[in-house]
């Protein structure tokens, strides 16, 4: 699996005008292809009488799903290069689509090119971008006298506390990179003077 893999942090839009055609931009998260094409199949509800809506999406953390459309622009002129610097810039787990409305004056192949794979870097840069980091997920179960002072210095080393719960004794559900569990093992056992219970899961991502 990818270690780590870069998203949009929130839907956005960014506009940008190259001779005379104005070129929108609209990038979403997209947890699957469902979500990406509903979202494609959205913005050109919103942009009927455009020229065109070109779109490109990566889904996956490994971009196992990777698709593209020119949307009647020429081949290769429009969806590619938007997919191209999706994955030039590792984005995963994304949906880009540009609606354009012709201005008049006609780009050529490589003038396409560079406007639909450029428009789609603009908006990356404007509307920002997270990176999400592999963890293996683990479960530390510990007595209520020992909790609250488990999960306050868990936090303030840095773990990523996933969830809590509350039963008969206490379970936190926590985030840890690979390379960490066995030294985190032996701290556990510190902070609990070896009372704590601990069981690794599967994996996920989460902020880095």
């Amino acid at each position: 699996m990818q270690e780590q893999y870069r998203t949009v942090a929130a839907a956005g839009m960014h506009e940008a005008e190259i001779n005379r055609s104005r070129f929108l931009c609209s990038l979403a998260p997209a947890a699957t292809e469902q979500e990406a094409q509903d979202f494609v199949a959205r913005i050109r509800r919103q942009h009927p009488t455009a020229s065109h809506n070109c779109f490109a999406y990566v889904v996956g953390a490994d971009a196992g799903i990777q698709k593209a459309s020119d949307d009647g622009e020429p081949g290769g002129t429009a969806g590619v290069p938007m997919l191209q610097m999706l994955m030039r810039r590792e984005m995963r787990y994304v949906v880009a689509v540009v609606t354009r409305y012709y201005g008049g004056v006609k780009l050529g192949a490589g003038g396409l090119i560079r406007a639909y794979g450029g428009v789609v870097g603009e908006a990356l840069d404007e509307l920002g971008t997270l990176t999400r980091q592999r963890f293996r997920l683990a479960t530390v179960t510990v007595d209520h006298q020992r909790a609250g002072k488990l999960e306050n210095d868990l936090r303030a080393t840095g773990r990523a506390v996933r969830e809590v719960r509350y039963a008969e004794g206490v379970t936190i559900e926590i985030g840890l990179p690979d390379a960490d569990v066995e030294a985190f093992r032996g701290w556990l056992a510190d902070a609990t003077a070896g009372t704590a219970g601990f069981e690794l899961g599967g994996e996920a991502y989460g902020d880095a």
